[in-house]
C-alpha cells in the first residue's frame, strides 16, 4: 500500500499537455520537433513517478514544481539527442589508435567530402558516354600511378580485400600460406577465418619460425589455385627465422602458372626508414618484384579513411571485380573522395610528410614535442591549487596493428591532481567536453601531445582544469 504523502506527491506530477504548454517547453518542441519532446516528457514523468515510490521519507522526495519537471525534460531530451559518434581528443600517443578512429583525415581529404557530400556526384555515371559508369574508375588511375600496377579496386577494409580476392581467385581450391603468416588481427579476425569464409582451403606450409621455398613447392598439386604471403604487420617474429621472398614466391608461381597474392597489412606508399621508424614494406616494391595482387589499408599507414585498397596485374582485377561479393563489400562516394585526397597527396613527396597527419605525427620531432609539452605543463600550473603537471621522457607508438617493434621518442605531461586519484581524473577527463583520452601509469595521468594537435592545446587545458575544480 502506498502511504498517503506518496500518493499526493504523485498526483502533483505535471500533466503531460500541462507540459507541452508551458513556454521553456514550447521552445524546445521548436529545435526538436514534438514528437522527442512528447518522448522526453513521459520518460521524465516515469522517472519522476519512480524516484517518489523510491523515496523513504517525505523530505526525500524530488522537486515537484514545474519548473523543475521543466529542467529535468531538457536534460532528458539533451540526453535523447547526443549523438554517439564524436569527436575526442587524442592525448595517448598511439598514433593510429583502432579504438579512436585510427588515422585522422587530412585537410583536403576532409574538404573532399564536404564537397561530394552536399550534393549528386558521378559516382556511377560517365560524364563523357552519358551512361552508367564504374566506381572502381575514380581511383584506379591514381593508385596505379602511385603503385605501379596495372589495375586496382577499393572495398570497405582490408579484411574484405584478402576475402573477396581468395573468393575470386581460389573458392573451393588450395591456396599455401606459411604457418608463421596465420595472423591474427584486431577484433580476434583471423587469416584461417578469413580464408574460410571465402571458401579456399588452407594449405599450411613450414613451421612457425622458418619456411623455405621448397616447403611452397612441395604443397603445390592439380588443386592449388594461389601462393599466399601475408605481412606480419602486427607481430615480429625474431632470432631463429627465415622466410621466403616475395620475388622467389613469384618465380616459383609462374613456374606453375600460380598467382601470387601479398597482404601487406597496414600498406604504405613511402619510405619510412628515411625518418628513423622501422622499414615496412612499401607497396611499389611489392608490385615491382611481380606479385600479382597486391591487399592493404586504407586508414593506417596510408593516412586516409577505413578502406582496403586492391592493386595489382589486370586479369585477376577483373575477376576481383567480376564477382558478387564486389557489391557487398564496396564502398560508397564519401570513402572514395576521402582516398582520392588523400592519395593526390602523394604525388608530391615532400608536402605528403606534412599534410597527412598520420605522416606528420610519425616524423614530429621530440624536441618539438618537449617544447609543446612545457608549454601545456606551465598552462595547466596555472589551473588552480593542488594540480601539478611535470614533464618526462618518454615513448609513442604507431598502433593499429602497424610497426610492433617501433617506439617513437617523445615527452609527457605528467599530471597529478590532490583531490584525484589518476583513474578519477582520466575518467571525468574521458566524461568531459570535449573529451580527452590518456594514458596513466605510477598513479599520474600522462599526455603526449604527439597525437594532439597544437589548436587542441586549449581544450585539453580547459578539460583538465574543469575534471580537477569539480573534484571532491
Amino acid at each position: 500500500m502506498v502511504v498517503s504523502w506518496k500518493n499526493d506527491a504523485l498526483r502533483r506530477i505535471p500533466a503531460i499537455e500541462q507540459v507541452l504548454a508551458a513556454p521553456k517547453v514550447q521552445d524546445l518542441i521548436a529545435r526538436f520537433g514534438r514528437s522527442q519532446v512528447l518522448e522526453a516528457a513521459r520518460a521524465t514523468a516515469a522517472a519522476v513517478r519512480q524516484a517518489i515510490l523510491a523515496a523513504t521519507t517525505e523530505e526525500s522526495l524530488p522537486p515537484l514544481d514545474m519548473a523543475a519537471f521543466v529542467a529535468r525534460l531538457e536534460h532528458q531530451i539533451e540526453t535523447q539527442t547526443k549523438p554517439s559518434l564524436i569527436p575526442v581528443i587524442n592525448a595517448t600517443g598511439v598514433v593510429l589508435h583502432t579504438n579512436l578512429g585510427r588515422a585522422p583525415l587530412a585537410a583536403e581529404a576532409c574538404a573532399k567530402v564536404m564537397e561530394v557530400a552536399r550534393g549528386y556526384s558521378n559516382l556511377e555515371y560517365s560524364l563523357i558516354s552519358g551512361e552508367r559508369g564504374s566506381r572502381h574508375s575514380h581511383l584506379e588511375k591514381l593508385l596505379c600511378q602511385l603503385t605501379g600496377a596495372e589495375a586496382a579496386a577499393v572495398v570497405n577494409n582490408n579484411a574484405a580485400a584478402v576475402l573477396l580476392s581468395l573468393a575470386a581467385l581460389a573458392a573451393k581450391r588450395e591456396v599455401v600460406v606459411a604457418r608463421g603468416q596465420l595472423v591474427e588481427i584486431g577484433g580476434s579476425f583471423r587469416i584461417p577465418e578469413v580464408m574460410e569464409a571465402s571458401g579456399c582451403q588452407l594449405k599450411e606450409v613450414g613451421t612457425t619460425n622458418k619456411v623455405y621455398l621448397r616447403d611452397y613447392e612441395a604443397a603445390i598439386n592439380e588443386n592449388t589455385a594461389l601462393l599466399l604471403k601475408v605481412h606480419t604487420s602486427n607481430y615480429r617474429i625474431c632470432g631463429f627465422t627465415q622466410t621466403v621472398a616475395a620475388t622467389e614466391l613469384v618465380a616459383l608461381g609462374q613456374k606453375y602458372n600460380l598467382p601470387v597474392l601479398e597482404d601487406l597489412g597496414s600498406g604504405v606508399l613511402v619510405d619510412l626508414s628515411t625518418i628513423g621508424v622501422e622499414k615496412e614494406p612499401p607497396v611499389p616494391e611489392s608490385i615491382a618484384a611481380g606479385v600479382d595482387i597486391v591487399t592493404f589499408s586504407g586508414d593506417k599507414l596510408l593516412g586516409g579513411p577505413q578502406a582496403g585498397i586492391i592493386v595489382g596485374k589486370k586479369k585477376y582485377l577483373d575477376l576481383i571485380k567480376r564477382h558478387p561479393l564486389a557489391r557487398a563489400v564496396r564502398v560508397g562516394k564519401l570513402t572514395l573522395a576521402a582516398l582520392e585526397a588523400t592519395l593526390q597527396l602523394y604525388l608530391d613527396p615532400d608536402r605528403v610528410w606534412e599534410r597527412v597527419p598520420t605522416l606528420r605525427a610519425l616524423r614530429q620531432d621530440d624536441e618539438m614535442i618537449k617544447m609543446r609539452a612545457q608549454r601545456l605543463a606551465a598552462a595547466i600550473a596555472d589551473c588552480g591549487d593542488g594540480i601539478t603537471a611535470v614533464v618526462c621522457p618518454g615513448t609513442s607508438e604507431v598502433g593499429g596493428g602497424s610497426l610492433p617493434l617501433t617506439a617513437l621518442p617523445t615527452f609527457l605531461v605528467a599530471v597529478t591532481s590532490d583531490r584525484l586519484s589518476a583513474q578519477e581524473l582520466a575518467t571525468r577527463l574521458r566524461q568531459g567536453q570535449p573529451p580527452v583520452v590518456a594514458r596513466i601509469a605510477d598513479d599520474r595521468v600522462l599526455l603526449d601531445l604527439r597525437t594532439v594537435v597544437p589548436a587542441e592545446e586549449k581544450d585539453l587545458v580547459a578539460a583538465l582544469a574543469a575534471a580537477h575544480l569539480k573534484g571532491r
